[in-house]
C-alpha cells in the first residue's frame, strides 16, 4: 500500500462515512499515523441522496473528496481500496490493493439495503445508498417520462408512470415527495403530450404509520403532507414480490410499474475475521462497549451505523442516523488518545438533539425533545440544519443556490439523463 514505517502508532480507518470521517478529522492533529481506507474516493452527505435522485442537486453538491479532508495533516494517508478479511492475532487487515499492519483498528462500513432475503425484489428494485444508485433512479424515472410520451398503449404509460416507494421511513417519504413534486411542477411543463393526472406515486409502508421512528403527531402530518402532494399512502401493506413489471403484497393491492424504489430497511455492513459472538447477526452490527470497543477486543472498534450499543435508554442500539455516528467519532477520536496515552477514556452518551423529514416544499415534520411541530417553520430548520451539516463551502453555496433557484421557479434544474439506466 505503499504507507510508511513510521513510529507513532498506526490507526487504521475502514469508512469514510459520518463517523468515520468525524473521527479522522478529531484525530490527526495527534502524534498518530492514520489511514483511512474507503471503497470511493469521496464522502457522501446520505440525507440528500434524494433529491440527487430525484433532479433537485447534482451529485457533487453532496460529496466531498476524502483526500481533501485529510490534506492539510502530515501524518494521514487515504488509499481507494475494499477491506475484505481482518486477522486480529496478526494485527493485519487485507485489502483489495494489499495488506496493512495496524496498532488500532476502526470499523465505520455503515450500511447496505436490507431485502430480506428475497432475491427477485433485490435484482429488479432500485436502492439508494449510495450516488450511482441515486443517480440510476434519476436517469430510470426521467427515462420513463419519455417512453411513457411514445407509448403505444394506455396500459403501458401507465407502467412507465406509476412509481412505487416501499419504506415509509425519512427516506421513503422524502423521496415519495420529491418525486411529487416532478408531477406537479415539472411534468406538466416539460411533457405537455402527457396528462400528469395519469402519474401514480404510491408510497407502502409495513407499519401501520409512517415515520415509525417519529412521533405519532410526524407521522399524520407527513401522512397528510404526502396526500395533499398526491401521493397515495398504503400503511400495513408488506411487500412480497416484484419481477420487474408487477408488485405484489400481502393484501389484495398489486401495482403494474416500471419503478419499484426499495427504501424499506438497511443492515450492517460487517467484513470477515473477527468472532462470530462478536456480531449480532440480525442486524449486521457489532456489539461495543461504552467506549465502541468490539466485544472481545482492545485494540478494535466500531462506529455509527455497523455498532451497536445497548444502553438502558437505547436497548436496541442508537438511532442509524448521522448524529450518533458524529457524537461516537468525536469522542473515539479523543479516547483513542487516552487509550495510547493509558489513561481512563470517557464513556460514550447520546445526546437527542432530535430528528426531521422534509415531504416536499414548505413541508417538514421535525421532532424535539419537548416540541412536536410541522410545515414551513419546520421545513425553514430542516433546511438550515442540512445545509450547515454539509462538509465544504463550495458545497454549501451550491446547494443553496438550488435550492433558492428551485423555490423561486418550481423548478428542478438537474434533470438530466447523463448516463442511460438499463434494468
Amino acid at each position: 500500500m505503499n504507507i510508511p514505517e513510521s513510529k507513532l502508532p498506526r490507526v487504521v480507518v475502514i469508512g469514510g462515512g459520518f463517523a468515520g470521517v468525524t473521527l479522522v478529522k478529531t484525530l490527526a492533529k495527534n502524534k498518530v499515523q492514520l489511514v483511512l481506507l474507503d471503497k470511493h474516493n469521496y464522502h457522501t452527505f446520505q440525507p440528500l441522496l434524494y433529491q440527487v435522485s430525484s433532479s433537485g442537486l447534482e451529485p457533487d453538491s453532496i460529496a466531498y473528496p476524502l483526500r481533501k479532508i485529510i490534506k492539510n495533516y502530515k501524518n494521514s494517508f487515504f488509499r481507494l481500496a475494499e477491506v475484505k478479511d481482518i486477522d486480529p492475532n496478526k494485527k493485519q487487515i487485507s485489502t483489495t490493493i494489499g495488506t496493512l499492519d495496524y496498532d488500532y483498528l476502526v470499523i465505520a462500513t455503515g450500511t447496505k439495503t436490507n431485502f430480506f432475503g428475497n432475491k427477485t425484489i433485490e435484482a429488479n428494485s432500485m436502492p439508494m445508498k449510495s450516488i450511482p444508485q441515486a443517480l440510476n433512479i434519476r436517469s430510470l424515472i426521467l427515462q420513463n417520462f419519455e417512453k411513457a410520451s411514445i407509448a403505444k398503449t394506455e396500459k403501458e404509460r401507465q407502467a412507465f408512470l406509476n412509481f412505487v416507494i416501499v419504506g415509509g421511513g425519512p427516506t421513503g417519504v422524502e423521496l415519495a415527495g420529491a418525486i411529487a413534486e416532478l408531477k406537479n411542477n415539472i411534468l406538466p411543463k416539460d411533457y405537455r403530450d402527457l396528462d400528469s393526472g395519469d402519474m401514480k406515486i404510491h408510497l407502502l409502508e409495513g407499519s401501520d404509520r409512517l415515520l415509525p421512528p417519529m412521533s405519532e403527531h410526524a407521522s399524520k402530518k407527513s401522512e397528510g403532507f404526502l396526500k395533499d402532494l398526491g401521493v397515495f399512502v398504503h400503511t400495513n401493506v408488506v411487500v412480497k414480490d416484484y419481477d420487474g413489471k408487477l408488485v405484489t403484497t400481502d393484501s389484495d393491492l398489486s401495482l403494474e410499474t416500471e419503478t419499484l424504489i426499495w427504501a424499506a430497511g438497511v443492515t450492517g455492513a460487517p467484513i470477515h475475521g473477527l468472532k462470530a459472538d462478536s456480531l449480532i447477526e440480525k442486524a449486521n452490527r457489532y456489539k461495543v462497549n461504552q467506549f465502541n470497543q468490539i466485544e472481545g477486543y482492545d485494540d478494535i472498534f466500531a462506529l455509527g451505523d455497523i455498532a451497536l450499543m445497548s444502553t438502558e435508554d437505547f436497548p436496541k442500539g442508537h438511532p442509524q442516523v448521522a448524529q450518533p455516528a458524529i457524537q461516537q467519532g468525536k469522542l473515539l477520536g479523543n479516547n483513542l488518545m487516552r487509550f495510547i496515552n493509558k489513561q481512563t477514556p470517557k464513556p460514550f452518551v447520546y445526546n437527542d438533539k432530535g430528528s426531521m423529514a422534509t415531504i416536499g416544499r414548505n413541508k417538514a415534520v421535525v421532532d424535539l425533545k419537548h416540541y412536536k411541530f410541522g410545515g414551513f417553520f419546520a421545513w425553514f430548520i430542516w433546511m438550515f440544519i442540512h445545509l450547515m451539516s454539509l462538509v465544504g463551502f463550495r458545497n454549501r453555496v451550491i446547494v443553496f443556490f438550488n435550492w433558492t433557484y428551485n423555490y423561486i421557479n418550481f423548478d428542478k434544474a438537474a434533470r438530466l439523463i447523463i448516463r442511460p439506466y438499463k434494468k
